[in-house]
């Protein structure tokens, strides 16, 4: 796990070598190991490096890193598992080099040598951002893994192309313009992170999940890029349901044997490696396994947050016993956890508002007081129809699709005038968070022709950001689920997929990879070996989804290894205490970030109704989320100063 950076052109740049070093160095906590840097005046290419160093720690692991024959040199952030398989293949074939070290950046090198790019994308089993100079071709081939586990920034700032694992790096460039793409901002504000492949930079984008780009000297002036598609996740799951696996048990063994070849690969690494333990199902479940292919006790860890309803440790603690781990509970304070939101703009870049970023960050601080690689849960919801939202989206418009549609709208109306406290006090709950769910369900449903339409408001924050976003248009998503429901006889299975296409690599990805890569901690997550993700596609949907409850098949492979009884409990989810805490300890810092005088002169929101939104939440009347949003905008905004 690193952090890489580059430009392409540089002709008009009077310290290209200083430019590099800077962008490098801002990567320092992707790779605290050491750092390496790369230019060719004449080729007008620059590479940087950060090593945090996993895999071959001496000196022949280090990069920018030249292929043994000389042709192509790169930077690489990420892992390839399957390294050594790949390695005994080129042996095989005579395709291998003399072997200087047993590092997985050498052996991609020599696949790109043997096969050449594509194809040796296509033989990888790992997650990663890669840049590659070819120098025979004179081309720059920039490449992300197939579902977005590792970020890669690109864009042309002044007369240079850059790219970067973060944009902390690219803003070192002296021409960058910190111009914020308001359509974007009022995504942001939709969704609480930025869709793919925009950046909330105009003319900065993300490469997307399983694409890769080509540039060459010759065309360096052409900045009508178009990234090209290596992996589908699509065309997989299509291709996938081809092959339906229609016998439980069969479904039960191939789930099995795939999970365990995946936590076998990516528990593999030359320093020390452990898990994350929440005490549900997948991050269970991966510890189970891993348990079981280890003679040792394996090292996991979880946070325990002081404030009751928020703290999950006594049942991973309960599942580390049974399975004999070596396990650390960190106890958190809330004083701790506050401390974290003020990190919150530099560790992301860019508007972030997942609020389990939070204790996403000090897990894996805490975790990194003792390993360096750290496997994950993450994943198994998207893939085995995890999340509530699949059932409870069909569930809502079943129950309303026979209604007008006027009708309908009119009767969400009445409910959104209702102010939350009188609907809390009218069905008799003291919970807050009710009236707000009704709310959220109320304006999506306002909005809704169909079950599709609805599933992806359900999730969404703003429903009208160009309201809250001046001179802004609602932006779209680069896979709206009106593009997959065709393709699908079952709703619940477009739904997975637009979770997997969209949620899983713009915001559980991302708040992964930056929260533990500020901790210099890697993270690894066995369920998107996209051989797991192929055969989940080929499990039929009544083996996912079952009377009611989701990941039916991981449940039933969980049981072999944890008594039932410790695992099975309503999702919590990875939470913090944010009403109170807005309330609370926050109240001042929100009010200076909310300050209608300075949110007039930033002029990028809507005043009156950022005023309006404070004053309905500390009236118990509004959605915390909706105004998280906002406050991670105008904090993220206030960092850039």
């Amino acid at each position: 796990m690193c952090g890489i950076a580059g430009f392409f052109g540089f002709n008009h740049l009077t310290d290209p070598a200083n430019t590099l070093e800077r962008m490098t160095a801002s990567l320092v906590h992707r790779g605290p190991d050491a750092q390496g840097t790369w230019l060719d005046a004449d080729a007008q290419i620059a590479l940087g490096h950060r090593r945090l160093a996993i895999v071959d720690l001496s000196a022949a692991g280090q990069q920018p890193m030249n292929s043994a024959c000389g042709r192509y040199i790169c930077v690489f952030n990420g892992e390839i598992y399957n390294h050594q398989a790949l390695r005994t293949e080129l042996e095989q074939q005579l395709g291998a080099p003399a072997w200087r070290g047993h590092s997985d950046t050498e052996t991609l090198l020599a696949c790109f040598a043997h096969w050449g790019i594509e194809r040796s994308l296509q033989k990888t089993v790992g997650m990663f951002a890669i840049a590659v100079w070819d120098k025979q071709e004179r081309s720059l081939y920039l490449m992300r893994d197939r579902m977005g586990e590792k970020p890669l920034y690109y864009g042309w700032i002044g007369t240079q192309f850059a790219f970067a694992s973060e944009l902390k790096a690219l803003r070192q460039l002296p021409s960058f313009k910190a111009e914020i793409d308001r359509d974007v901002l009022a995504s942001y504000m939709q969704c609480a992170y930025i869709t793919s492949p925009h950046s909330i930079y105009k003319d900065i984008y993300k490469l997307e999940a399983g694409c890769y780009l080509e540039l060459k000297l010759s065309a360096l002036t052409n900045k009508d890029l178009k990234p090209q598609v290596w992996w589908s996740s699509l065309n997989a799951a299509l291709n996938s349901q081809k092959y339906l696996i229609t016998d439980p048990a069969e479904a039960l063994h191939c789930l099995e044997q795939q999970l365990k070849l995946a936590v076998n690969l990516q528990a593999q690494a030359d320093v020390p490696l452990g898990a994350f333990l929440s005490g549900g199902i997948d991050s269970s479940l991966v510890v189970s396994l891993m348990q079981a292919q280890h003679s040792h006790a394996i090292r996991t860890f979880t946070v325990a947050f002081e404030q009751a309803g928020f703290n999950e440790a006594q049942h991973a603690r309960a599942v580390a016993q049974y399975l004999g781990t070596d396990h650390t509970e960190f106890k958190v304070t809330a004083q701790e956890a506050l401390a974290v939101i003020p990190l919150l703009p530099k560790i992301y870049d860019e508007p972030f508002a997942d609020t389990s970023a939070i204790p996403s960050f000090m897990i894996s601080h805490c975790a990194r007081q003792q390993v360096t690689v750290a496997l994950s849960g993450d994943a198994g919801d998207e893939l085995f129809g995890g999340y509530r939202s699949y059932l409870f989206a069909q569930k809502i418009w079943s129950k309303l699709a026979w209604m007008p549609a006027v009708l309908r709208q009119q009767l969400m109306q009445v409910l959104l005038k209702l102010p939350t406290p009188t609907l809390n006090k009218l069905l008799f709950q003291s919970n807050q968070e009710l009236g707000e769910q009704l709310h959220k369900i109320a304006s999506a449903l306002q909005a809704s022709d169909s079950v599709y339409t609805l599933f992806p408001r359900l999730s969404q924050h703003w429903q009208q950001p160009e309201a809250l976003v001046l001179n802004a248009q609602t932006s779209k998503l680069s896979w709206p689920i009106a593009r997959l429901a065709p393709k699908f006889t079952q709703a619940e299975d477009a739904m997975m997929l637009f979770d997997t296409l969209n949620i899983l690599p713009d915001d559980m990805l991302c708040k992964v990879d930056r929260a533990a890569m500020a901790a210099s901690l890697e993270t690894r997550v066995p369920f998107l070996d996209h051989r797991v993700f192929e055969l989940a596609w080929r499990i039929p949907l009544g083996f996912k989804i079952r009377q009611g409850q989701g990941k039916w098949l991981v449940r039933q492979l969980l049981y072999k290894y944890v008594p039932a009884e410790m695992v099975n409990r309503p999702k919590q989810g990875f939470n913090v205490p944010l009403a109170s805490w807005l309330r609370g300890d926050l109240r001042a810092w929100a009010e200076a970030l909310l300050d209608k005088t300075v949110i007039q002169q930033q002029a990028y929101l809507n005043p009156g109704l950022v005023e309006k939104e404070w004053q309905n939440f500390l009236k118990g009347a509004a959605n915390q989320q909706r105004l998280w949003c906002i406050l991670m905008f105008q904090a993220w905004l206030a960092s850039q100063d």
